[in-house]
């Protein structure tokens, strides 16, 4: 089952509970009943519980979302690093730089086919990636200029080794959840308390008040969704791809 297909079903699920709900508790509400007579603290109650909700549920996504931008941010910079190393070792000697750009193509592809599913299940780095990262970074400190050009050349090489190892582990940084379990206890908390309260305005059996109490549920069950979803920047349906150290391998 895809994530989408696992999104509607839950909205559709708690839009259904919902409408359930209210119809169930109209049957049982009295014929003399006046929901007019709601008491105004209450309605104050409920507007300021759902403001404070809403401001937390923005919070938390624009938390979410800046991390998964780091993380393609992180994922560009590395691929961008390693370009750099295999365009920059053009002026070595031809054994010399043939082994450090097969080696620099080692370690993207592992990043792109095993590194990746290995931070969907594992969040964090696969051990392997270090190794095949410390073999280029091998290649380059070891080498020994001859020439002024390869000279000139060999510095900003080594900078670049360690810009890909530092954005290594800034990707490694994002790969598990970013989100801490007592915010989530606390957006489902909220979630419930504030769908929870739709009741105690005493809502009708009208088409109108069923469908904005459905939509209203859904929407809350569609934010939380989302906020899950971008919570694993490797790994949920808007997770960062590793098409750019693919693209990498193509230049």
């Amino acid at each position: 089952m895809s994530q989408w297909l696992a999104l509607v079903i839950a909205m559709a699920s708690v839009c259904a509970v919902v409408i359930a709900v209210v119809v169930l508790r109209q049957r049982r509400i009295s014929e003399d009943d006046d929901p007019t007579q709601t008491p105004d603290v209450i309605e104050y109650m409920v507007m300021m519980i759902g403001v404070v909700y809403a401001i937390v549920l923005g919070l938390a996504i624009a938390g979410v979302w800046e991390a998964s931008g780091q993380a393609q941010s992180d994922a560009q910079a590395e691929a961008q690093a390693l370009h750099e190393i295999k365009a920059r070792v053009q002026v070595y000697p031809e054994p010399v730089r043939d082994k450090v750009r097969a080696d620099v193509d080692a370690y993207t592809r592992f990043v792109a086919d095993h590194e990746w599913p290995y931070m969907k299940h594992h969040g964090s780095l696969a051990p392997q990636g270090d190794a095949l990262l410390d073999r280029v970074r091998t290649d380059v400190t070891q080498f020994a200029p001859k020439t002024d050009l390869a000279a000139q050349a060999y510095q900003p090489v080594v900078d670049e080794v360690a810009a890909a190892d530092q954005a290594r582990t800034s990707r490694g940084q994002s790969a598990g959840s970013t989100m801490p379990g007592v915010v989530w206890f606390g957006l489902i908390s909220g979630a419930l308390v504030t769908v929870g309260l739709i009741f105690t305005l005493q809502i009708r059996r009208s088409p109108k008040e069923l469908l904005l109490a459905g939509l209203f549920s859904a929407l809350i069950a569609f934010l939380l969704f989302l906020i899950w979803d971008l919570d694993a920047p490797f790994g949920g349906g808007l997770a960062v791809s590793p098409d750019v150290f693919r693209d990498m391998l193509r230049r």
